[in-house]
């Protein structure tokens, strides 16, 4: 068995002496492993680092097995995301999350959006978008989609303004208004609106993310949201409204 494929690094661990075990986003395969021989050199551990995105080959006698792997860089952007606070939180959040998808399972969307947030750390506006994009994105592979495409209530798509907690659809502005204090916000970047969202419209985009996947995907799972999703909240908050050098 053999195969070769673009792989973003979610996580490494020393394997005896001198090897280390890879855990890879793959663009077609999902979620693999594989064992890299040397990997705890200071050259390759260079390279398996989390958010780096690899050129992969993996080779095993049977599928089942895990496999050795050589590697290759493509975009080694570990250090550069690693410098600012919103970045490293933001890796360690994004690894836990492609940790609940199945191992060699493939979701080339999410490869394609894991490494286009990647390369965008360095504009914290629009990590924080992206990030909620993202989740929305993980939700709806793992079975639990929101539509946000027309009213719960009435079924119409116009004036979209709030999400049910329940539903998980969007209510429009007429038929929500009543029951506003038990809704979430809908940000307009997330169906469609053209202007940059802001920061309060990035924050309740994330809550409303957050809740649906604490309720829907970790809470049935005996787990909760990590302190690193937290943690880039505060760092992204900061990264805003500090002025440009």
């Amino acid at each position: 068995m053999e195969w070769t494929d673009a792989g973003i690094v979610l996580g490494v661990r020393r394997h005896g002496e001198t090897g280390a075990i890879v855990d890879l986003m793959t663009r077609e395969r999902g979620r693999h492993a594989g064992l890299v021989r040397g990997g705890a050199s200071r050259r390759l551990a260079a390279l398996l680092q989390p958010g780096n995105t690899l050129h992969a080959t993996w080779r095993a006698r049977l599928e089942g097995q895990l496999g050795l792997m050589t590697v290759e860089p493509l975009t080694l952007r570990s250090d550069a995301i690693m410098r600012s606070a919103h970045g490293s939180f933001g890796v360690t959040h994004l690894v836990s999350l492609m940790r609940l998808l199945p191992e060699r399972d493939p979701h080339p969307g999410l490869f394609a959006s894991l490494d286009a947030i990647l390369d965008a750390f360095d504009e914290p506006a629009h990590a924080g978008e992206l990030l909620a994009r993202f989740e929305m994105a993980l939700l709806g592979e793992l079975g639990f989609g929101l539509d946000l495409t027309t009213c719960a209530a009435t079924g119409g798509n116009n004036d979209l303004a709030y999400v049910s907690p329940r539903s998980g659809r969007a209510v429009s502005r007429s038929a929500g208004e009543p029951y506003a204090d038990k809704l979430f916000g809908l940000p307009t970047f997330l169906i469609g609106g053209i202007v940059p969202p802001s920061l309060p419209d990035m924050e309740e985009a994330l809550r409303m993310t957050g809740f649906f996947l604490s309720t829907r995907v970790l809470e049935p799972r005996g787990l909760a949201l990590g302190e690193a999703r937290a943690s880039f909240l505060s760092a992204l908050r900061r990264a805003l409204h500090q002025p440009r050098p």
